[in-house]
C-alpha cells in the first residue's frame, strides 16, 4: 500500500460489484460484517449502494463499547465516585449511559474522570499522582487487550501500586458462535474483523467453516477491502467451498501476533461467563486479571455493585447487535435516540451501527429506495431558528 487512493478506486469497485452480481446470480445472500469499523466504512463510502441489491450486509456484535451491558457501566461509575480515585477511559466510553447516568455525568458531579489515548497514559498519571488511585477502564476485543497487558506488566515491573485496571476485554469468537447458534439468525457468510485477526490470526475461525459450513473472509477496512472481501465470500459460495481466507494479508499473518498473545497470557485468563448486551451471558467470552495480579485488579481493590441492569424498554441495541434488525427499524432511532441524546450504546460508540446509520446512512440511496425518513439536518436547523 502506497496511497489510500489505491483502495478507493471507483472503477475497480464497479468491476468487483459486477463480478459479485455474476457469481451470486441474483440469489439473496446475507453476509455479516462482524466489526463496527467495517460498518462505518460501508456507510461512509456508500458501499451498500455499490453492491448488487441481492447482497444484504448484516451488522454483527463487533463493537466492544456496544456489547458492554449497563451493569458494567454502573460498576465503572461506582469506582469513579470513590474518594481519591482518578478514573481513566477512552473517549467514547464517557457518554455511554448506565442506569443512572454516564461517566460524563459523574464527572460533572465532581468525580475525577479523564479520557486517555492508551493505558500507558493512565500509568503515567499514576506516576504523577502517587497520592491517588488511578483506574483504567479496559475495554475492547483482542485488538486492545495486548496494550492493557503490556501496561500491567510495566506496572508490575516498576512496582506501581496506585494503578489498577477495571477489565472488560471480550473475545470475538464466542460472540460469533452465539450468533451462529441463535435461532433467529440465518447467515451465508462472514467478514472477519481484521484488527482482531492481526492479534489472534486465522486459526480460531476455522470452526465456522468446518462446523457451520459458512465461509469467512478476514477483511481490511478500506472500501475496496470490503468489496473484495464480499467478492471472495460470494466466490466461495458459488464454488461450494467453505474456508477461512485472508483478504487483509498486508496486515494479518496466519499465526497472528505471538508476542501480543504471550503478554495477554501472562496477565489475563478467561472468565467463566460474561454478559453481552443483547446476547446475554456467554461462557468463556471475556478476560479477567490473573490472581497473581490481584493488587492491580480494580474489581478486587474496590467494591462494585455487580448488579445486572436491564436495557431501557425503548432501546433495541440488542437486536441491532445480533443483526436481527437494522438500526433504522428501532422505534427511537433518530428521534429520542441520537448521538447527542443516546439511549443505547450503538448510538454512542465510534464503531456503533446506529451511529454509522445516523451519520452516513441517511444519505444512502438504499434509504431512499426503502422510502425511509431521511433526516435533513439543515432544514431541521432552519425550522428551529424560525420557531424561536
Amino acid at each position: 500500500m502506497k496511497y489510500v487512493d489505491e483502495f478507493r478506486d471507483g472503477e475497480v469497485a464497479r468491476n468487483l460489484s459486477s463480478e459479485i452480481a455474476r457469481l451470486s446470480k441474483g440469489k439473496p445472500l446475507k453476509i455479516m460484517e462482524v466489526c463496527g469499523g467495517h460498518t462505518h466504512t460501508i456507510y461512509k463510502h456508500g458501499i451498500e449502494d455499490v453492491l448488487p441489491p441481492n447482497i444484504d450486509m448484516v451488522h454483527g456484535p463487533g463493537c466492544p463499547v456496544c456489547v458492554l451491558p449497563m451493569g458494567r457501566i454502573d460498576d465503572a461509575i461506582a469506582i469513579a465516585r470513590q474518594p481519591n480515585v482518578i478514573f481513566t477511559t477512552f473517549g467514547d466510553m464517557m457518554r455511554v449511559p448506565g442506569s443512572k447516568g454516564s461517566l460524563l455525568d459523574a464527572k460533572a458531579d465532581g468525580a475525577d474522570v479523564r479520557f486517555v489515548y492508551s493505558p500507558l497514559d493512565a500509568l503515567k498519571l499514576a506516576h504523577q499522582h502517587p497520592d491517588k488511585q488511578v483506574v483504567f477502564f479496559a475495554i475492547g476485543f483482542e485488538t486492545t487487550a495486548p496494550s492493557t497487558a503490556v501496561t500491567l506488566l510495566r506496572a508490575q515491573a516498576e512496582g506501581i501500586k496506585n494503578f489498577s485496571v477495571f477489565c472488560n476485554h471480550v473475545m470475538i469468537i464466542p460472540g460469533i458462535k452465539a450468533i451462529l447458534d441463535s435461532p433467529d439468525m440465518r447467515l451465508d457468510g462472514f467478514l472477519g474483523p481484521g484488527h482482531v485477526c492481526m492479534v489472534i490470526g486465522m486459526r480460531p475461525y476455522t470452526f465456522i467453516a468446518r462446523d457451520y459450513g459458512k465461509p469467512v473472509v478476514l477483511a481490511g477496512f478500506e472500501p475496496l477491502d470490503i468489496i473484495q472481501s464480499v467478492y471472495m465470500t460470494v466466490k466461495q459460495l458459488d464454488e461450494g467451498r467453505c474456508e477461512v481466507e485472508n483478504q487483509y494479508a498486508r496486515v494479518v499473518r496466519p499465526e497472528g501476533n505471538p508476542k501480543a498473545l504471550e503478554a495477554m497470557g501472562r496477565t489475563m485468563e478467561l472468565r467463566p461467563f460474561f454478559e453481552w448486551r443483547g446476547l446475554g451471558f456467554i461462557n468463556h467470552s471475556a478476560l479477567k486479571l490473573r490472581p497473581e495480579l490481584a493488587q492491580w485488579d480494580a474489581e478486587t481493590k474496590f467494591e462494585v455493585p455487580g448488579i445486572r441492569v436491564a436495557d431501557p424498554k425503548a432501546c433495541q441495541c440488542g437486536e441491532v447487535l445480533k443483526g436481527v434488525i437494522k438500526p433504522w427499524e428501532c422505534k427511537v432511532f433518530g428521534t429520542a435516540c441520537t448521538p447527542e441524546t443516546p439511549i443505547g450504546t450503538c448510538m454512542v460508540s465510534s464503531e456503533g451501527a446506529c451511529a454509522a446509520y445516523f451519520n452516513y446512512g441517511r444519505f444512502s440511496l438504499a434509504a431512499q429506495r426503502s422510502r425511509l425518513p431521511v433526516i435533513n439536518l439543515t432544514q431541521a436547523a432552519e425550522t428551529a431558528v424560525k420557531g424561536s
